[in-house]
């Protein structure tokens, strides 16, 4: 910084010969005394050093020289005042820079230094250089801080000691050095001049590490250039980026003072590469435990695999955050789905094994399995290639063989599948902008407490969430919404899943799912499904619905509450089972269905909105309340909520037991279904044998096994008229479908009463 050069300040004096009116023997304020015509004060037109200079004697104790024009003193520039002077004869006096601080007003500012170091004349005719700095500032050098209070001063020199010498002083300089002080001054350092080469080859790990044992406090500015860095670094000072960084893959960069999206994406140039390597930091060091996006869009060609981004991560347990962006993928060979059909035996000993496995070593971890006696979102959790063995997500359901399954590994935007282990890991507020380019959040073999919150999926090709082993524990989704990449298709012909979870505890909540193939796929336990909306219907007519809640094993000990469930099934399998058929074992209970909404719209008749599905035989339902929710069909009725699907098997009516179906509102629903069922039954004619058939009302096909009360609505009478007064006795399970009940009096009777009828044991 120069202000004669940035402002135009005049700050050289003129030169002697132009005159000495205008150099002072006072402090060169207004009216005081000039060496123009001065006994004491010549021009010496052609010194041998100086060329013309001023000739003056010293004739008073401090002989002054001041300028009489007003040289401004500026917060933040330094001046520095310099003169040549010799000795010619008499006494050799000591030479000072001196000035005069004024005010606007012209009135002095006293208290401040306002000469600088003395130096002797030492002898004749030798050629003293003296000067001195000014300046508002307190910095290394300054010889006279003024602060702010001057606004101007009179610089030149005092001569002291002794009079009556004579000295020769060459036109002296008034010159803007800020410069030299811009390192102090201003809040950076620059890697450059700490041995920084910048040419992409040279390593300048040593250079940065030094600029940021310098800084103090300061700011690290990396100016243009490519700068290579071999190894890990982590800098403490807050960094700027005007040139960009190489690093290899296995090399950690820790902004530690600097530590978001937007300077990682300066760093490297590339806003891909910016995020992978502050993803790579926020594993690697437990300063900041956020990566803030700061808003910003990341384009992404190609996906994100943790592992490749941080070879030597195997399992974080830590709290990490990624929050407030958008990740955007754009379109490129690197998103193409890998597909391998190998043929491979299964051993239902070995439930989540597959050995000899032909072409194992191009089957890759997180594949989808698919094949005949396999569930929904199987996948490959691990690849033995040496043992030509895969390890599964989940077991088959298909029994013991040698069989042919197709392999297919969709691409993921975030792809923790290669670490064996990542805990509480978080994304708050990022839009994910799939663009049916890829799939969204790939979840690692083991894990918990993953935790999606206020953000968007947005058109996955294949998959939002998925997980290939117990990555999910714990997983929570809450206030998201997913929208599909089908939206415009048939229900028939979608293959998208929102999400999927192998272990337990999952809590999705207050989020909307749009249409995709199926919405969840939950195994384990302990599932809290509360608050969501999730519609999966088409523009088709008597269109099909599919399962948009699937449970996958039998005793789920879950909840179902306050839920949107638009156009499809909540679907309870045991598809995961290795040997289906019951046996020692739970079946299918602890499910709590309660205070949701189910809506269809332009369905075939024979929709359903719950649906049991066992895969082998001998199965029951022991633990089921369905209650307070509100089923609605529109554009046509359904002929009732619930039904058996028994493509596998039935189930087992005999052994159903505690079963509860009560204060749920039917609109468009051809059959009311309660259990118990409270039915009012007429017997007109007088029968010693009433027959009772709440067949319709009871769920699931459902046996009438017990009746839990006969009230008689009115007077009970014989073939006369007569009051009957005994009671009846009850035959349960009546009628070649075991669905009637029959009450037996002693006397043919005729009359009404009220019966509460189960279809199940009550414990």
């Amino acid at each position: 910084m120069n202000k004669a050069i940035t402002d135009g300040l005049v700050l050289m004096p003129p030169a002697f010969e132009l005159g000495l009116g205008v150099w002072s023997s006072g402090d060169g304020t207004a009216g005081s005394a000039s060496y123009q015509g001065a006994a004491n004060a010549a021009l010496a037109p052609a010194d041998q050093d100086f060329g013309s200079c001023l000739e003056l004697a010293k004739t008073a104790d401090t002989q002054k020289l001041r300028y009489t024009g007003q040289t401004l003193v500026l917060p933040g520039c330094y001046l520095r005042i310099t003169a040549r002077v010799k000795a010619m004869s008499g006494n050799l006096p000591r030479v000072r820079i001196a000035g005069y601080a004024a005010r606007a007003d012209g009135t002095h500012v006293g208290g401040l230094i306002e000469a600088g170091p003395e130096v002797t004349l030492a002898a004749y005719g030798r050629v003293v250089t003296v000067s001195a700095i000014v300046g508002t500032g307190a910095r290394g050098g300054v010889d006279m801080v003024w602060g702010t209070g001057p606004v101007y001063g009179h610089f030149g020199l005092d001569l002291v000691g002794a009079n009556g010498g004579v000295v020769r002083i060459d036109d002296i300089e008034i010159e803007d050095i800020t410069g030299a002080f811009l390192r102090d001054m201003i809040d950076w350092v620059d890697v450059r001049d700490f041995g920084a080469r910048g040419d992409g080859v040279t390593d300048d790990t040593a250079a940065f590490l030094a600029a940021d044992a310098a800084a103090g406090g300061r700011s690290i500015l990396v100016s243009e250039g490519s700068y290579f860095l071999g190894s890990s670094l982590a800098i403490s000072a807050p960094v700027r980026f005007e040139g960009t960084l190489v690093m290899p893959d296995t090399a950690r960069l820790a902004l530690l003072a600097s530590y978001d999206f937007p300077t990682y994406a300066e760093a490297f140039g590339n806003e891909a590469t910016g995020l992978r390597k502050a993803l790579q930091a926020l594993f690697s060091y437990t300063d900041h435990n956020t990566l803030d996006l700061c808003g910003r869009r990341v384009e992404l060609t190609e996906p994100i695999d943790m592992k490749a981004v941080a070879p030597d991560l195997s399992s974080f347990s830590n709290r990490r955050v990624l929050r407030n962006g958008q990740i955007n993928l754009i379109a490129g060979p690197a998103w193409d789905d890998t597909v391998v059909t190998s043929q491979a035996s299964y051993d239902i000993a070995q439930p989540v094994t597959l050995s000899n496995v032909a072409n194992v070593a191009n089957i890759p971890v997180g594949a989808h399995v698919t094949g005949a006696g396999v569930g929904r979102e199987v996948y490959v959790r691990a690849v033995n290639v040496a043992a030509g063995a895969i390890t599964l997500s989940q077991p088959f359901h298909g029994g013991s063989g040698t069989r042919v399954l197709s392999f297919r590994r969709y691409k993921y935007a975030l792809d923790f599948s290669g670490l064996a282990r990542l805990d509480r890991f978080n994304i708050d507020d990022v839009e994910f902008l799939c663009n049916g380019i890829g799939s969204c959040i790939m979840l690692p073999a083991e894990g918990q407490m993953f935790h999606l919150r206020d953000s968007y999926v947005v058109r996955p090709k294949d998959r939002a969430i998925t997980s290939i082993g117990r990555g999910c524990q714990d997983i929570l989704i809450d206030r998201c919404q997913f929208l599909s990449n089908e939206m415009q298709m048939p229900v028939q012909d979608r293959t998208t899943v929102a999400l999927n979870v192998n272990a337990n505890d999952s809590k999705i909540r207050d989020s909307r799912f749009v249409r995709f193939g199926t919405t969840m796929i939950l195994n384990g336990t302990g599932h809290l499904i509360v608050g969501n909306h999730w519609l999966q219907g088409d523009e088709e007519q008597s269109g099909v619905r599919g399962a948009g809640l699937v449970f996958t094993q039998t005793n789920v000990q879950s909840a179902v509450t306050g839920n949107y469930i638009d156009n499809s099934v909540i679907e309870w399998t045991n598809e995961y089972d290795t040997e289906p058929d019951f046996g020692v074992e739970y079946s299918f209970g602890g499910l709590t269905v309660s205070g949701n909404t189910f809506v269809c719209l332009n369905v075939a008749p024979w929709f359903a909105w719950f649906s049991v599905k066992p895969h082998g035989p001998g199965h029951f339902i022991h633990g089921l309340t369905i209650a307070d929710n509100v089923f609605k069909s529109l554009n046509g009725s359904v002929d009732r909520f619930e039904r058996v699907d028994t493509t596998f098997a039935a189930l087992d009516n005999e052994r159903m037991r505690n079963i509860k179906i009560e204060g749920n509102t039917f609109n468009g629903v051809t059959q009311f279904v309660s259990n118990p069922v409270l039915l009012q039954f007429d017997q007109a004619a007088a029968q010693t044998v009433w027959t009772i058939d709440p067949a319709g009302y009871l769920p699931f096909g459902g046996w009438a096994r017990n009746v839990e009360s006969v009230v008689a609505e009115g007077m009970i009478a014989n073939a006369t008229g007569a009051r009957v007064s005994e009671m009846p006795f009850v035959n349960v399970e009546q009628g070649a479908q075991r669905r009637q009940v029959t009450l037996n009096w002693s006397q043919a009777a005729r009359g009404r009463v009220n019966l509460k009828i189960r279809m199940d044991n009550p414990n």
